[in-house]
């Protein structure tokens, strides 16, 4: 029997506020732990708690860049379950009327083609603290210093057909909610992690299968490599007769196995209503434009417009808007050149940029060349001051003294020679130095022009300006 996999995902993404989502305390990570606490996040009694607004607007935000309705009037809910790094006894999320419902993204495939991806819900919540399990001592520590810092749970519609499609979910919602500075996205420090529902169904079944939950999923490596063990682990029991338990599954990375956690809970088991202690959330007309207007030009937009407008290549527009930064390092640069060519400052920003990026392991935002001043590097290239070449060497002192590109060519002479009678000399000296060459290439072998272009700009130390050197040499080698 052949069978087709089901896949919905629930993405979790820390919402990047100062202080978190019910209290005043920090949200900064890699504080010491229960350091950031009060009695209103670790669960104290008779305190209440007070509704961050600044989360609020993040979350609606999230649910306007994923296409979903905006509920203007949406609330709070207590979702009932122990665990020990939960001080409350109970979540506070969004279960009937959550803050956002009925979105989509599209999602690109490795084979060009893309795939529309329904979003059920966006919903805010707070997070549960964090447990560190002792490995030499049957005991674990609590840390209650990410109890409390605000969520929002994206979850899609069951979709997906593949491990492949998963995994581009997850990395469009991770560069998403980057671009829109509703999350930092960094999945090591657990701000933005993933639970995958996975299913099998025999083919031409409407009916879904018994699913299974893996928790907790934080890189694209490991979605992908979860569900696709978990793919192969449905179809063994189902392929011998058995039957898929409804489960929560954790993932060992290391090991590459999945293992069961516990049995898998459904909606009226969390006993979920309406916290009392908080009131509905009311979104007006002026709020929500106010929140419409604060995000940015989204990515696919921004990619649609680099290829059609610019003319770029939809690899290099897909390479440019991967991120905010670099997006807007882009635009900038380009928008302080006149008569800019996008392809070759996008050539630059990839290129020499990215380059420095990579090699010294900094963030864009640390890059000693800013926009700006790759502008004007470019300025001096387009006026024929340098050449493209000597441009790369004038980047190298840019970024290792931080120097305008100005600067650097007046400090260092190396601004190119395009006085023809200057150059027209050093030609006539190379063609009188190389005889036979000369007479190879006008027997034809032209491709001894390197060679002579080559030897004039050794000669003028690397200044003489490429299309002065290659036109005297035409005339003169044809003429």
């Amino acid at each position: 029997m052949e069978f087709e996999v089901v896949i919905g995902l629930e993405i979790h993404a820390q919402l990047k506020t100062k202080t978190k989502i019910f209290c005043g305390c920090s949200t900064a990570f890699g504080a010491e732990p229960n350091s950031q606490t009060c009695p209103v996040c670790t669960g104290m009694p008779g305190v209440l708690p007070v509704l961050n607004k600044t989360a609020v607007a993040y979350a609606a935000r999230a649910g306007v860049a994923t296409n979903c309705t905006i509920n203007r009037v949406n609330r709070f809910a207590r979702k009932n379950y122990f665990y020990p790094d939960l001080p409350l006894g109970y979540q506070i999320t969004q279960f009937a009327l959550p803050i956002a419902e009925h979105g989509h993204l599209d999602i690109d495939l490795s084979d060009g083609s893309t795939k529309r991806i329904g979003i059920t819900r966006i919903h805010m919540e707070n997070d549960a603290g964090k447990l560190n399990h002792d490995p030499m001592r049957p005991i674990s520590l609590v840390n209650l210093n990410r109890a409390g810092v605000p969520l929002i749970e994206i979850v899609s519609e069951p979709d997906m057909r593949s491990a492949e499609e998963a995994g581009a979910l997850v990395r469009k919602m991770h560069q998403l909610v980057r671009h829109i500075g509703v999350c930092d996205g960094n999945m090591e420090e657990g701000s933005l992690r993933c639970d995958a529902n996975v299913s099998l169904r025999p083919k031409g079944q409407e009916a879904f299968g018994t699913r299974t939950e893996m928790k907790n999923l934080n890189s694209f490596r490991n979605i992908e490599r979860a569900i696709r063990y978990e793919i192969s682990r449905q179809t063994d029991i189902l392929e011998r007769g058995g039957e898929v338990i409804q489960e929560t599954r954790l993932w060992n990375a290391d090991k590459e196995v999945s293992t069961s956690m516990r049995s898998k809970e459904d909606a009226h088991d969390y006993r979920y209503f309406p916290d009392p202690d908080l009131l509905p959330v009311v979104i007006d007309d002026a709020w929500y434009d106010e929140i419409v207007a604060s995000l940015p030009e989204l990515p696919d937009a921004m990619k649609k417009r680099y290829v059609d407008e610019l003319g770029l290549p939809v690899a290099d527009a897909e390479v440019l808007t991967s991120t905010i930064e670099l997006a807007t390092y882009y635009d900038t640069c380009l928008a302080k050149l006149d008569g800019a060519q996008p392809k070759q400052v996008a050539n630059w920003v990839m290129g020499s940029v990215l380059a420095l990026v990579n090699t010294e392991g900094m963030e864009l935002a640390d890059v000693p060349v800013t926009a700006e001043m790759l502008a004007g590097l470019l300025t001096l290239v387009g006026k024929d001051v340098i050449s493209g070449t000597m441009a790369k060497t004038v980047f190298e002192e840019m970024a290792s003294s931080g120097k305008e590109a100005s600067v650097i060519v007046e400090e260092k002479g190396l601004a190119q020679v395009s006085d023809s009678s200057e150059i027209e000399g050093i030609v006539d000296a190379i063609l009188a130095d190389n005889p036979n060459e000369v007479e190879a290439f006008r027997g034809g072998k032209t491709k001894l022009m390197g060679f002579f272009v080559g030897r004039v700009m050794k000669a003028t130390k690397g200044k003489g300006n490429p299309k002065v050197v290659n036109q005297l040499l035409n005339e003169k080698l044809k003429g």
